[in-house]
């Protein structure tokens, strides 16, 4: 039997997690599935909550003393990880059919693509625009309400391109992915120099180093989709750095 591994990590919303996870053991079948729920020392007593819920012996929550950053927190469990395929998934995704695995069905079909992300969808059904092209300044100036930018933009989340169909991207969300385990294991996971944002993006290139990565419309999830740095200076500051640590190891890019 097919052996998939997914890994939540999570920073308080101790609600939203077991609705990920419930949602991940009722409806992945036919496979043997190991879920990690990694707590990032949550002061809302989150990693607490985790371990008292009573999970299934195939969720394993790790609670961890302090808050490592959302690339640290995934990478904990590497060593860990003996699955033929592993899901990175944020604690706001919620499924309600057998995504986990179609998609490595499709990727057992596709031995040249090592990464793949499914149609995400927000909890009212409306589409996402999340595969998008290599991260570059302009796009990502427009993403962020610069005006006059939106072609820039609209090139950038790649609403030029036919996205009804599997299609190559270059940025793949980390709010919802599956790689090919040995893939993630020998690119060593995510940039730990990253705390927060910009690490999908990050980790897409290292992946393409590897193989193709794909965006497959055909398999859809949820996604509540929580945009903090448009929502206060801190986080948009965090961002603004890990775009610069991007750019300083892939290059810069003023469009695309």
């Amino acid at each position: 039997m097919r052996k998939i591994s997914a890994c939540i990590v999570s920073y308080n919303g101790a609600d939203e997690v077991i609705r990920a996870v419930e949602s991940l053991l009722k409806y992945t079948k036919d496979c043997a599935l190991t879920v990690y729920l990694v707590d990032n020392a949550s002061p809302d007593g989150t990693g607490e909550t985790l371990e008292r819920q009573g999970f299934p012996e195939n969720v394993k929550v790790i609670r961890l003393p302090e808050n490592l950053g959302f690339g640290k927190g995934h990478n904990h469990v590497l060593g860990l990880l003996d699955s033929d395929y592993h899901f990175v998934l944020n604690p706001d995704i919620f499924i309600d059919n057998n995504v986990l695995p179609a998609i490595c069905d499709w990727l057992d079909g596709h031995p040249e693509v090592v990464m793949a992300t499914p149609k995400l969808l927000f909890p009212d059904g409306r589409v996402q625009v999340l595969p998008k092209r290599k991260p570059n300044i302009l796009g990502l100036a427009a993403r962020q309400g610069v005006p006059g930018l939106k072609k820039f933009g609209d090139r950038y989340a790649m609403l030029d391109a036919d996205l009804s169909v599997p299609t190559a991207i270059e940025f793949c969300t980390g709010s919802f992915f599956c790689m090919r385990t040995e893939v993630y294991k020998v690119i060593d996971g995510f940039d730990e120099g990253y705390f927060m944002y910009v690490e999908d993006a990050d980790i897409t290139q290292k992946a393409r180093q590897k193989g193709l990565v794909y965006y497959l419309p055909q398999f859809t999830a949820y996604h509540a989709w929580h945009r903090a740095p448009n929502k206060s200076l801190k986080p948009f500051l965090q961002q603004l750095k890990s775009m610069g640590r991007y750019f300083n190891k892939w290059g810069w890019r003023l469009g695309c």
